[in-house]
């Protein structure tokens, strides 16, 4: 016993000098060390951003290797090589002599700091990173007569993207109304439109990109639909020419247009029939299928398609549109995207609805009119006709309050919100597009507003579904590269600061993979790279203070739920006065959303391993001098970006228009000047637009 007791003593003593040792160092660097080191965190990030107090929660330490565990607040900060090497440096100056040989590693969220500096921005990468690239035939939708093709652009990208919220039904008031407060001339529900629809999607779109929407794009209020359901006896809209193998009717559920208001879970692509022929490569056996639609006001209307995808689908189904500019041809990749609206373009129409008298139009020359041919580059695929749409329209989905909420003394009736349609939430689009109920009412009818955030991300994993990105899910088997969420609701400050930007993204799903196996840490990289886009565009051409908040890792149904890189943008606060005094400028809008397209640009290049250029910006110093009589001269001068070195117009398009028509698909010209014929007696109208590898 005296022989044991004696052991355990010495091994006892020697156990606490051990401790001591150890417990005198990390005391230290717990007590004075790590404050320091948190200290010299928060002056670093406090140079870029809004960060707080960034503290050293924890502290492990190895033989040769001591871990340093930042605050999540710490991973706000955008890392960038020379950042990292500042951070390392002053850490080991702040440390203990005892420990200036062991290698450092400061962690926040997980994640070594230098892991978080984004891939594009490494002067090293990894070989072995495993790229979130789309792999497909043929992308979508491409516009057979750009005459260019933007090389170093978006081409071929598929781009998932919403302007926040919408007007809705309130169930439990029995009521529609906004989501957001009205407040400094704008609603949410609107404001973010004002960023999206003018300037980001054409920005995404002249670079290449197809972008999907989960809300209505056309400010329209008229909406047009011709079908192979509803022809009329007096004006055929929808006719076919047979060609080598005819038309036939479908198996399965097409769209109809067959009641005026749709309400509770009612699908209009699921009560009507489709046409079907197979394609052929000779032009003399092609077949045709037409749509002519009866405008009933002049004006710019956006034009939709709608099909059925099949095992056996075409991918380049020719479709023409018919406008007052002329023709505009389109390939449409029917093997996905069947079952729903498919977005081709704007394009103005002149009014022809009949006279009462008559069943002649009163403008044939310019009907609205939609053609698809079975001509194809490959003979014997299913070719597709159902529905095309033309305009926005007004709301047409019915709401009421739940039966068990309702009093009995009260008649309640179905209700439409009685607005055009683009202003409401994504929500009712989605139902009036074809999707599942499941999409667009996860809440099953209970909750309007929390089926509105809900569904954005649940459309996202619909579309992707059956894609080599997501190829265990259902959906429609579209490639989508990544999705955008663009919000403004950032609260407020009392002294008349400026809020700013903040990103957001999240990782820390299931096993922080995407169904095709890459990392979702890419969403952190979206979101540094258009963020930090974002507030460096907005400094060096508006404010200089303009405050870059925090990248929050958080779980935000439209940030995690997305099975792609996704991000959700807060530009800024709508209900706060100093932001809102940039935000009311539209060249403010402009700027935003060229920042938001070159941090996609940039992200979606490196992903795809792939050159990338800037698109140009608009041409300055537009003139018209006229030379003789039935000629003219128009010149022009390239803009030059300060902000973008690769953004140089290297050629031109011109576009005209002859009279009240529209313009046309536009001709290239290398200079910046050109001569044109002058028609005696017409107006002629003319646009220029730069143009280069990355786009218009």
């Amino acid at each position: 016993m005296k022989k044991m007791f004696g052991f355990g003593r010495r091994a006892a003593v020697l156990l606490i000098a051990l401790c001591c040792w150890f417990g005198s160092s990390a005391q230290e660097l717990s007590n004075d060390v790590r404050n320091r080191i948190g200290e010299s965190l928060t002056a670093t990030a406090k140079t870029m951003l809004r960060s707080g107090k960034i503290r050293i929660d924890s502290v492990a330490i190895q033989k040769k290797r001591i871990e340093l565990y930042a605050s999540e607040n710490c991973a706000y900060i955008p890392f960038r090589e020379d950042n990292v090497a500042a951070i390392y440096d002053s850490i080991r100056a702040i440390l203990p002599s005892d420990f200036q040989k062991k290698e450092v590693v400061l962690y926040t969220e997980g994640q070594p700091i230098e892991s978080l500096i984004p891939h594009p921005l490494r002067s090293k990468n990894d070989r072995k990173l495993k790229r979130f690239t789309t792999e497909y035939d043929y992308p979508l939708v491409i516009r057979a007569d750009v005459p260019y093709e933007p090389t170093a652009g978006l081409a071929g990208r598929h781009i998932a993207m919403w302007q926040s919220h919408g007007y809705y039904f309130e169930p439990k008031l029995n009521r529609w109304e906004w989501q957001r407060a009205r407040i400094f001339q704008i609603v949410e529900d609107l404001y973010t439109q004002s960023y999206v629809l003018p300037y980001l999607v054409p920005m995404l779109e002249r670079a290449g990109a197809y972008v999907l929407l989960p809300r209505e794009r056309d400010t329209q209020e008229v909406e047009v639909i011709a079908d192979n359901d509803t022809p009329t006896a007096a004006h055929p809209v929808y006719e076919e020419q047979a060609g080598k193998h005819g038309w036939t009717t479908g198996d399965s559920a097409g769209f109809a247009y067959k009641q005026a208001v749709y309400k509770d879970k009612e699908n209009p692509f699921r009560t009507g029939t489709y046409r079907q022929t197979k394609s052929v490569s000779r032009t003399s056996d092609a077949g045709e299928a037409r749509w002519t639609l009866e405008i009933p006001k002049s004006g710019r209307y956006a034009v939709y398609v709608s099909y059925k995808t099949l095992p056996n689908s075409t991918d380049d189904a020719l479709y023409t549109v018919h406008h007052k500019g002329g023709t505009t041809r389109f390939r449409v990749n029917q093997t996905m995207g069947g079952g729903t609206w498919i977005y081709l373009g704007h394009f103005e129409f002149d009014a022809n609805t009949q006279s009462d008298d008559s069943n002649v139009s009163t403008s044939n020359d310019s009907q609205a009119l939609v053609t698809l041919s079975t001509l194809s580059r490959k003979e014997g695929r299913i070719v597709t006709a159902d529905a095309v749409k033309v305009g926005g329209g007004m709301g047409n989905i019915a709401r009421i309050m739940p039966e068990e909420q309702r009093k009995p003394e009260i008649d309640y009736q179905y209700e439409v919100s009685g607005y055009p349609r683009f202003t409401e939430g994504a929500k009712y689009w989605l139902q009036w597009a074809g999707f599942p109920d499941s999409v667009y009412t996860p809440t099953n009818l209970t909750s309007d507003y929390r089926d509105d955030y809900l569904c954005r991300g649940l459309w996202v994993n619909y579309l992707v579904g059956g894609s080599k990105n997501a190829p265990d899910r259902e959906g429609m088997h579209i490639p989508i590269d990544l999705s955008f969420a663009f919000h403004t609701d950032a609260g407020t400050t009392p002294n008349d600061s400026i809020i700013g930007t903040l990103g957001i993204y999240y990782t820390h799903k299931t096993d922080g993979f995407y169904p095709n196996g890459t990392s979702r840490w890419l969403s952190r990289d979206l979101t540094d790279l258009v963020q930090t886009q974002i507030v460096s565009d907005i400094k060096a051409l508006y404010e200089p203070n303009w405050s870059r908040r925090g990248m929050w890792n958080d779980s935000y149904f439209e940030a995690h739920v997305p099975e792609v890189p996704s991000m959700l943008l807060e530009l800024l606060s709508h209900q706060n006065f100093a932001d809102m005094r940039y935000g009311l400028d539209p060249s403010f809008r402009f700027t935003v959303s060229r920042a938001i397209y070159k941090g996609i640009l940039r992200f979606l290049a490196f992903q795809n391993k792939q050159e990338y250029v800037v698109q140009p910006l608009p041409v300055d110093h537009f003139r018209i001098r006229f030379c003789a009589a039935d000629s003219a001269e128009l010149s022009w001068q390239p803009v030059d970006d300060p902000l973008e070195p690769t953004a140089r117009a290297e050629r031109y398009i011109l576009y005209t228009r002859i009279g009240d028509g529209g313009f046309d698909n536009g001709t290239i010209v290398e200079g910046t000047h050109t001569r044109v014929k002058v028609a005696p007696g017409t107006i002629q109208s003319y646009k220029i637009a730069a143009l280069n590898r990355g786009g218009e």
